[in-house]
C-alpha cells in the first residue's frame, strides 16, 4: 500500500469514526441528562448544607458576629485570640488526648471482630447482626445507657467488679483520670461501620494464598500478618482515616454526659466550639474554630496518605 492508498484510508476511518461518534451522542446526551438528575438530589444538598455553609463560615471567621447585628469585619482578630485561649489549647488537648486512644481501639478491636465473624460457625448472621446493630442506635441513646453502666453508685460494671474482683466502685465519669478512658470504652458500641467494611474486605481475599500458605506450613499468625494484613492495608488506611475524622469530632458523649468535666478534662475541641456558638453567641469566633479544625483534620489526613506510601499495598487492589 502506497502513501496516497494508506492516507486515503486513514481519512476514512476518521470520518467513520466521526459518524459513529455522531450516532452515539444523542445516547451519551441521554445518559449525561440522566446522570445529572439522579445526582442532584445531593449536589442540592450538598450546596445547601454543606459547601454553602462552609463559605459562609470562611467568611463569618473574619468577622465578629452575634447573629442579632450585622457581621463587624475584624481581620485575623479571631485566629490571633484563639492562640491567645488557654481553653482552645486544652480543648485540642482533650481531644488529641483522646484521639490518640480511640483510633487505635476502633481499629483493632473492629478488625478483631472482623475476623471471628468471618469464620464459617452456626448463627453467623445472628452475631454479625448483633455486633453491628448497635452502631445505628442514636448517639444520645449510647451515652445515656453507657451513663447507666458505668454509674458510681448503681452501674452494672461497677456491681460485676465488686461482686467478682472486689474492686470498690470506680468514678468512670467522675474521675479526672478515667473519663477519657471512659469515652474510648464506649466506642465498643460504635464501631459495626467500620466491622463491616474490614469483614467485605476480607471476605474478598484470594483462597489461593492462604493454601499456598499451608502447604509451606504457615501457622495463623503468620498468615495474618503476612497475607492478611499486607492485602487489607488499603482498607485499614481508609478506616484510620475516618476514625481520625470522627474521633476529632466527638461532642455526644461529653454534651450528654459529663458536660465537659470533671476539671474539663472532657472539654472537647467540638464541645467548646458548640458552646462559644450557641451558648455565648460568638459565632466569628466559633466560625474561626471550625476552620482551625478543619485544617488540624486535613493536615493529618494528608500525613497519612503519604506516610502511607511505604506501608500500604496497592498491588492486590489495582489488579481486580
Amino acid at each position: 500500500m502506497n502513501t496516497q492508498q494508506r492516507a486515503v484510508s486513514e481519512d476514512i476511518g476518521i470520518n467513520a469514526g466521526r459518524k459513529t461518534k455522531m450516532k452515539l451522542h444523542p445516547e451519551r446526551k441521554k445518559e449525561e441528562r440522566a446522570f445529572w438528575i439522579f445526582a442532584s438530589p445531593w449536589i442540592i444538598g450538598f450546596i445547601l448544607f454543606t459547601g454553602g455553609p462552609m463559605i459562609a463560615s470562611l467568611w463569618l471567621s473574619f468577622t465578629s458576629y452575634d447573629v442579632v447585628s450585622a457581621p463587624q469585619f475584624v481581620g485575623f482578630d479571631n485566629f490571633i485570640s484563639l492562640f491567645q485561649d488557654a481553653l482552645f489549647f486544652k480543648s485540642l488537648s482533650v481531644t488529641t488526648y483522646y484521639v490518640v486512644l480511640a483510633v487505635p481501639f476502633t481499629i483493632m478491636l473492629s478488625l478483631l471482630l472482623a475476623v471471628l465473624l468471618n469464620q464459617k460457625i452456626k448463627g453467623l448472621l445472628v452475631f454479625r447482626t448483633l455486633f453491628y446493630a448497635p452502631s445505628i442506635v442514636s448517639g444520645v441513646s449510647i451515652a445515656f445507657l453507657w451513663s447507666w453502666l458505668l454509674n458510681p453508685d448503681f452501674g452494672f460494671v461497677n456491681n460485676i467488679l465488686h461482686d467478682w474482683f472486689g474492686v470498690e466502685g470506680l468514678g468512670w465519669f467522675t474521675d479526672a483520670k478515667l473519663v477519657i478512658p471512659s469515652m474510648v470504652l464506649m466506642q465498643i458500641t460504635g464501631i459495626g461501620g467500620t466491622m463491616v467494611i474490614f469483614l467485605a474486605s476480607l471476605q474478598s481475599l484470594p483462597k489461593d494464598l492462604y493454601e499456598a500458605a499451608d502447604i509451606d506450613g504457615a501457622g495463623s499468625f503468620r498468615k495474618f500478618f503476612k497475607i492478611t494484613v499486607p492485602l487489607i492495608s488499603p482498607v485499614i488506611l481508609f478506616n484510620t482515616i475516618m476514625a481520625i475524622i470522627s474521633s476529632f469530632q466527638i461532642f455526644t458523649q461529653a454534651y450528654v454526659i459529663t458536660k465537659g468535666g470533671p476539671e474539663w478534662n472532657s472539654y472537647f475541641y467540638v464541645y467548646y466550639l458548640f458552646d462559644t456558638a450557641f451558648s455565648q453567641f460568638r459565632m466569628g469566633y466559633a466560625s474561626a474554630q471550625a476552620w482551625i479544625l478543619f485544617i488540624i483534620i486535613f493536615a493529618l489526613t494528608m500525613l497519612s496518605l503519604m506516610v502511607s506510601r511505604r506501608y500500604v499495598y496497592y498491588e492486590y487492589t489495582s489488579r481486580k
